[in-house]
Parts: structure tokens; sequence; C-alpha cells
């Protein structure tokens, strides 16, 4: 498609000076932040169903409003990538980017955000292996936009650091030790949307943020964190994050022996038990339907497997949260973050059923509402919901290690 042909965004809109990257397995998500004594977002948007038919361009203006909707052919990530940055260059904002940050899911011992140099970039090369669904593709943004703008500074901000400050008996995993010299752990996922999320808490009750927290990240991928004085201190994802929580798609924790048992009983090999766990099971699997929850509850009342698959959720959900409390030696602040978490009052309410005796009560007006705070005033343990942004954490740790001037808060 030529350029010409291309929609844009007015230049005399807000012009934007950090461009953020988060590429998924099935997505590219992009915004635009414009610096000054806050960040502001100026625009936002996706390419989605990538590798599918329907693969579509996406954008939104600063006020949400579509602006920009572009058919792409069925297009890999290579490709989306490419029909994207050529998009981003004929916008006449795009000459005023400073500065890009990425979300790389991987950091292996990378406990901050980084600026990408030669060096960083060939160690992420070299651990490939630790996320090959994710990271090769997270790389190739990176590469492709250093391509069209070598000069431009580029930060990486990795997924798993802000679980590096959990101790060692956290990350352990009981296997033969050589094992964890070759960097076989715990490391945790999610952790920008962790990391944005205390920062609102911080901003909201500083007291609360010092406490024992429960973050609860529930969306198509979910995971829930443990947070003391500030600092994870465990997590549900594990080495992968097809460890933990039961998602759409992913498995979560499963019995070690039922790879053996497979692969006796059904000739399956590691790569087809790999896409089984990441890409045919979770919600998807057990309702055998579909891997979103909203399809489920609206179908639960007449098909049992739908009514299984969102019992599982919420069951696994309650559990983690118990012994995530009794990892912190009690409870103060319970978060909820995520598309599920922000949008589904009756799937709070039925992980917090039975959690009385650890404090948690929701008031169930404020819970219909998606109220800031769903707990009741007197209660003893605050249960908020908070939306979660992982583009402007990005956008805040460009600025800091950058030291652009900008302000953390928007």
């Amino acid at each position: 498609m030529k350029l010409a042909k291309h929609k844009t965004v007015e230049a005399n809109r807000e012009a934007f000076s950090i461009l953020t990257i988060n590429g998924g397995s099935s997505s590219i998500r992009f915004s635009a932040y414009e610096g000054g004594e806050t960040l502001r977002r100026s625009l936002d948007g996706k390419v989605d169903r990538i590798g599918l038919d329907g693969t579509n361009l996406a954008v939104n203006d600063s006020a949400g409003r579509p602006q920009v909707s572009l058919p792409l052919p069925k297009a890999g990530h290579r490709s989306a990538a490419v029909f994207l940055f050529d998009w981003l260059e004929a916008q006449p904002a795009f000459e005023s980017v400073k500065a890009a940050g990425h979300r790389v899911v991987h950091g292996i011992k990378h406990s901050e955000p980084e600026r990408v140099t030669p060096k960083l970039l060939a160690e992420l090369h070299r651990n490939t292996q630790y996320a090959p669904d994710h990271l090769p593709r997270e790389l190739e943004l990176i590469e492709e936009l250093f391509r069209r703008r070598p000069k431009l500074s580029q930060v990486v901000c990795f997924d798993t650091a802000f679980h590096r400050s959990m101790p060692r008996v956290a990350k352990l995993l009981p296997i033969p030790r050589r094992f964890a010299a070759k960097g076989v752990e715990r490391y945790g996922f999610h952790g920008l949307s962790y990391a944005y999320l205390m920062e609102e808490l911080d901003r909201l009750d500083p007291a609360a943020a010092k406490g024992r927290v429960i973050l609860a990240h529930l969306g198509s991928g979910a995971s829930l964190a443990a947070v003391y004085h500030g600092k994870s201190i465990d997590t549900s994802m594990g080495f992968t994050p097809t460890a933990g929580l039961v998602m759409g798609t992913r498995s979560g924790d499963l019995d070690p022996g039922l790879v053996y048992y497979l692969a006796r009983t059904e000739q399956m090999t590691a790569p087809q038990f790999h896409r089984m766990v990441n890409h045919e099971s979770g919600l998807l699997g057990v309702s055998a339907t579909s891997s979103d929850l909203r399809d489920l509850c609206e179908r639960e009342a007449t098909d049992v497997r739908a009514a299984e698959a969102v019992a599982l959720f919420c069951y696994q959900a309650k559990k983690w949260i118990g012994s995530f409390a009794a990892a912190l030696g009690g409870l103060d602040t319970l978060v909820f973050a995520a598309g599920i978490g922000e949008n589904a009052p009756v799937v709070r309410q039925r992980i917090c059923e039975g959690l009385g005796f650890l404090g948690v009560e929701l008031n169930p007006r404020r819970n219909a509402k998606n109220a800031p705070v769903i707990s009741p005033d007197a209660g003893r343990v605050k249960v908020r919901v908070i939306k979660t942004n992982e583009e402007l954490m990005i956008a805040r740790s460009v600025a800091r290690v950058l030291k652009l001037g900008l302000n953390r808060r928007t």
C-alpha cells in the first residue's frame, strides 16, 4: 500500500516526543506521549490479529476516539512491523520523536530499564531461548526502528525486572542445581503492569503502598504478585508466562508428569506439548468454545463447559490470593487490574467469596460499578480496582533513563 493513501494524524494536534512499542504474540501496541511538565498521550493504537485473517491497524486520538483503521493483507510479525513503521513515518509529528521505549518480555538478570546498545542487543539475541515466542519479535521491532532512525535513542523495559527483588527461596525451582547455574529459575512477568500499579497505589495511598499488597493482573494472560514494602516477594508466573493461574489459552501450573504420560499415550512431541499448553489450553481448553471470559460468563447458564471454565478461573485466583496472604503474613490491600480485573464485577465477587477470614469483603454496589474502591469503608482489607497502563509505564521509564526532564505523573 502506498503511503500516499494512508490517513495521517494532523501535525497541529499534540506533537509527541516519546514512542512506546509493546509487541505481543499476535499484536503490536503503540502509543505516543508528548512531554512537558507531564506526559500526555497524543495517540495510541495497535496492529492486531497478526498471522490471521483480518489483520488491522487501528489508531485512536488523545481522547480515545478512533481516527484510523487500515486493513492489512494477512501479515506475519515482520511485515506487520514494516507496515506500522511505514505509517508512523508518514505522520508529520513523527519527526518530533525524541526516544522510543519497548516492552521486552525477558531481561534475565536485569532489574532496571536500560538504553539499547549493541552490547545489550547481542546479549538479548543470545537469550532468545528463554522466550522464543516473544523475544525474537521484540528484537525485530527494535532493529527495524534503528534501521529507519539510527540515531534515535531507544530504551528497553523488562517485564521480568519488577520481580528481581524476590527472595532466593521464591526464585528456586526444585530441579537439579546445575540448571539454576544456567538461569533456570522463577522469573515472573507482567512486571510493567505491576510497577505501574504500585506507582498508582503510592499516589493514592502512600501508606498502603508500603504495606502487604496482592496485585491481580487478570486478563487473557493472568498472574498475581505479592508485594511487601513496595518490593515483589513472589508471583504466580514462573520460568515462562505459561505457569501459575489458568489463563485464556495457557494452562497455568500442571503436573510435570503429564509430559511423559502424553508422550507415551499420544506420541506428543515437545513442540506439540508447548503449543497445547500455550495456545490450546486454559479457558479455551476447558470450555472447548472460547478463551474470552466474557463469552463464557454469557454461556455458563446453558453450557456446563463454560461454567466449569469460569469456576476454575475464580477458584484458582482465590487459591493464589490465599497463598500469597500466607507468604506476606497477612493482607492490607488487594488490587484488581487488566481486562478481567477492571471490568468483570461477577468474577471479582466470586474470587473474593470465602476470603472473609483474611478480611476481604466487597461492597456489592461499588463492585457493580467498577468503582476505584470496591470494599466497604470499614473493611479490614482495602480492595481496589486500578486501570493498568503498561504504555505509560514504558514512557515514564524512557524519560527517567534518558533524563528528559519529564514528570513521571500524567
